[in-house]
C-alpha cells in the first residue's frame, strides 16, 4: 500500500486531492456504499475476540460524548462522500445493544439528518443475548433497525462458559425469541469447532437455532486470532478431522432445511442474505465511522483505505478536534487484485469479470498468471463472464486467495 500522510487540518485540499490528483488506476463507475458505525465497549472481553472491543468497568459509559464524537466522524468524512446514496448501515462493535433506546435513536437520526439513506436501507443492530430487553429492542426497532445480528455463538452452557459469554442458556433462548417476535429479519451467530466439543453437541446447537426459523445464520469455524487470551492459553480443540466431520454436517444440515450457503459462513433462506456483508464481499464502499472503524473509499483515480484511532478515550478527544483518522493509504494497483480477491472469493458464486475490471480499474491480464494456476490447482472454475471458487477451493481458500498476493518490490 502506497502510504499517504494525512493532513486532518486542511480537509479541504485533501478532499480536493483524493478527487482529482492523478493516481495509478482509473474508475469508470463508483461501487455501492454502506455504513459501518462501530460501538466500542462491551460487558466482559471474551476470550476468542480479536476486534477492537474493551470493558467497561463503571456504572455506565459515556453514551453521550460518544455520540457527539460520531456525529463530529460522520460530519468530517462527509465531503468525500458527498451525493453518494447509502444502501445499509451496520452497527457493530463491541455490544452495541448496550446503547439506550434514545441513545440509538439519536445515532440513527444522526444519520438520515447528514447522510441521504435509501429508503429500503438494510440497518443491522448486533445484539448479545446478556443485553436483551424486549422493551428496548421494540423501541430500537421503531427507530429504524430492520434487522437484528443476535451473537448467540453456542446454546451449551458448558460451551458458553468456555467462551467467556456473558449469557446461559436460557437467556440465548430468551435473545431468539424475543428477535422473532420483534424482527421480520434476523441473523444468528454459531460457533462450532469449540473447545471439546463433539459432533453431537454442535449438531444440537444448529439444530435449536434452525427450530427458531432463522432467516440467516452465520456459522464460524473457531480460530485462536493473534492477541487474544486463547492464543496466549490455548484451550483444546476438536482436531482436523472432526472440525471436518462438523462443517460437512454443517452443510448438508442447513441445506436440507432450506437454507443456501452463499459465503464461507453464511447461510440464508431465499432472499435473505446481508445486503451488507455482500457488499464488502463483492468489493463495494463502506465509510466506517467510530473507534477503530475501517473505511474504504473509491474515486475516479484510487481507492483509499483508513482507520479511526481505536481507544475509545482517544477516538472521542480526536474526533471532537475533527482529527479521527489515525492512518490513511492509498491501495496501489500491486495490492488491488489480492484485495479483491479476500473478499470476493469468500462468495460460493465467485464474481462476474466485468466487477473485477469496475472496482479495481485494471484489466484481467493483470491477474492472468495467478488466475491460469488456480486453475491448474482445480481451486477455480471460469469462463468469459465468471470465475467461482470449486468446492476445492472453498476448502482451501487462503492457499486460493495468496495466488494474487504480489511479492514486493
Amino acid at each position: 500500500m502506497i502510504p499517504i500522510k494525512p493532513a486532518p487540518a486542511d480537509i479541504g485540499n485533501g478532499v480536493i486531492k483524493a478527487f482529482t490528483s492523478p493516481g495509478a488506476i482509473r474508475l469508470t463507475s463508483l461501487p455501492p456504499l454502506a455504513l459501518y458505525v462501530h460501538f466500542p465497549w462491551c460487558v466482559r472481553k471474551c476470550p476468542y475476540c480479536d476486534f477492537n472491543s474493551h470493558e467497561w468497568k463503571g456504572d455506565t459509559f459515556p453514551e453521550t460524548e460518544y455520540l457527539d464524537a460520531l456525529r463530529a466522524d460522520l460530519e468530517m468524512a462527509l465531503p468525500l462522500v458527498w451525493g453518494r446514496q447509502v444502501h445499509t448501515v451496520f452497527i457493530g462493535g463491541g455490544t452495541p445493544s448496550l446503547l439506550s433506546a434514545a441513545g440509538l435513536d439519536r445515532m440513527l437520526s444522526d444519520v438520515r439528518a447528514l447522510l441521504p439513506l435509501d429508503a429500503d436501507a438494510e440497518i443491522t443492530l448486533e445484539a448479545n443475548p446478556g443485553t436483551f430487553e424486549a422493551a428496548k429492542f421494540a423501541q430500537f426497532r421503531a427507530s429504524g433497525v430492520n434487522r437484528l445480528s443476535v451473537g448467540i455463538q453456542s446454546f451449551n452452557e458448558a460451551h458458553l462458559k468456555a467462551l467467556g459469554r456473558i449469557h446461559d442458556a436460557t437467556q440465548a433462548r430468551h435473545a431468539v425469541e424475543v428477535a422473532a417476535n420483534t424482527f421480520d429479519n434476523f441473523n444468528l451467530d454459531l460457533m462450532f469447532a469449540l473447545p471439546q466439543q463433539t459432533l453431537a453437541q454442535c449438531q444440537a446447537d444448529v439444530e435449536t437455532a434452525l427450530s427458531f426459523a432463522p432467516p440467516h445464520l452465520s456459522l464460524y469455524h473457531l480460530t485462536l486470532e493473534p492477541n487474544t487470551l486463547f492464543a496466549k492459553f490455548p484451550p483444546a480443540l476438536p482436531d482436523d478431522d472432526a472440525s471436518a466431520d462438523m462443517q460437512d454436517w454443517i452443510h448438508e444440515r442447513t441445506t436440507a432445511a432450506g437454507y443456501e450457503r452463499y459465503e464461507v459462513s453464511a447461510y440464508a433462506q431465499p432472499h435473505r442474505q446481508s445486503k451488507h456483508n455482500l457488499n464488502y464481499w463483492r468489493f463495494g464502499d463502506y465509510l466506517g465511522i467510530g473507534a477503530g472503524a475501517h473505511t474504504k473509499l473509491s474515486f475516479p483515480n484510487r481507492v483509499l483505505r483508513q482507520v479511526r484511532y481505536k481507544h475509545p478515550t482517544t477516538f472521542i478527544e480526536r474526533a471532537l478536534a475533527g482529527t479521527a483518522v489515525q492512518e490513511e493509504n492509498e491501495v496501489g494497483p500491486r495490492d488491488l487484485p489480492f484485495e479483491f480477491m479476500l473478499n470476493a472469493l469468500r462468495l460460493v458464486e465467485g464474481f462476474p469479470v466485468h466487477r473485477f475490471i469496475e472496482r479495481t480499474g485494471l484489466s484481467m491480464t493483470s491477474i492472468e498468471p495467478a488466475l491460469q494456476e488456480a486453475e491448474r490447482r482445480k481451486l477455480i472454475t471460469r469462463d468469459h463472464e465468471k470465475i467461482a471458487p470449486t468446492p476445492l477451493g472453498q476448502a482451501f481458500l487462503n492457499d486460493l486467495q495468496a495466488l494474487f498476493l504480489k511479492d514486493p518490490q
